[in-house]
């Protein structure tokens, strides 16, 4: 999955970006979600309104801020957009920036700790899975959330992915053992420190008795195409391919989203010299290694 993270500062350019996207080629586009920032629109409005002008591009928020959305409404806003969209969705979820965390409170939110985020994020991912069935009243009671004898639903179009932003040990471990996919951005969380991540995804994975393989990991990369090589994604696109090529083979990364994409030229480039080229190297290199059962790498 390739696809671009729009971050232009009016609605219209992010809508007009979504069409190009779109358009080239790319499978996915996506928002921040920063509700207490004053100049930004709402995202799920603004991604209903990106469904309605596209047919085929998957949508998500990256990452839906949980303190200051309860979970049972994101369950039935993000069913809704699912079924508006034609199964085109899926949910992000992140336990809230630590560094925003007076800018939350200041919106109505708590405030919580590392610990307190960890078990509040977990508790969220299970009750949103209960909401999303057609089965019995469901009944919650967490740490921090609680509902009693709730009619589950609406259901959504597809079998929705919860998909998980997390950088700490624990956080890590909650992805392995409940997320459908992690989701890092390459400046928080550079390639260099991917395989020890990695590692205790894995781990939490087998211990709660899945495969790591069910745990898609997708990076938020951040970069700029210049005319010469200077580091991680900064370089033509041919060390583009090169890097994220790698990256798929060793870390098992299946979706590259192009981090705070403002620029049409960018996701051309993107979507043009290195989408297509990337997918020809994975699926070249997965041939080969087909036989040796590593096979987390669907770009």
């Amino acid at each position: 999955m390739f696809g671009a993270m729009l971050e232009p500062e009016r609605a219209a350019d992010a809508v007009a970006l979504a069409v190009l996207a779109e358009q080239v080629g790319l499978d996915a586009v996506c928002l921040a979600d920063h509700p207490y920032w004053p100049e930004r629109l709402d995202t799920f409005a603004l991604l209903a309104f990106i469904a309605a002008r596209t047919d085929r591009v998957r949508i998500f928020p990256n990452l839906a801020n949980l303190p200051l959305r309860a979970p049972a409404m994101l369950a039935r806003t993000a069913a809704t957009l699912d079924i508006l969209s034609g199964g085109r969705f899926e949910l992000g979820i992140g336990s809230g920036a630590q560094q925003m965390w007076d800018s939350i409170v200041a919106e109505g939110g708590p405030r919580r700790g590392p610990a307190e985020s960890l078990h509040a994020l977990g508790e969220a991912v299970q009750l949103i899975r209960a909401l999303w069935t057609t089965g019995p009243e469901v009944w919650f009671d967490g740490r921090h959330y609680r509902i009693a004898g709730v009619t589950p639903g609406p259901v959504p179009a597809h079998d929705m992915n919860i998909w998980v932003g997390a950088y700490q040990p624990r956080m890590l471990g909650l992805v392995g053992r409940l997320a459908d996919g992690w989701i890092p951005s390459s400046p928080f969380l550079p390639p260099e420190q991917l395989p020890a991540a990695n590692q205790i995804i894995d781990g939490a994975a087998v211990d709660a008795g899945r495969s790591p393989g069910s745990v898609r990991r997708i990076y938020n990369i951040g970069g700029e195409f210049t005319s010469t090589a200077s580091g991680f994604l900064q370089g033509p696109p041919r060390v583009w391919v090169e890097q994220l090529t790698e990256l798929s083979i060793t870390e098992g990364i299946s979706g590259y989203i192009l981090y705070r994409a403002e620029s049409g030229d960018a996701i051309r480039t993107f979507a043009d010299e290195v989408a297509p080229a990337v997918r020809s190297a994975v699926s070249t290199e997965r041939e080969r290694q087909r036989g040796l059962g590593r096979d987390r790498c669907q770009t």
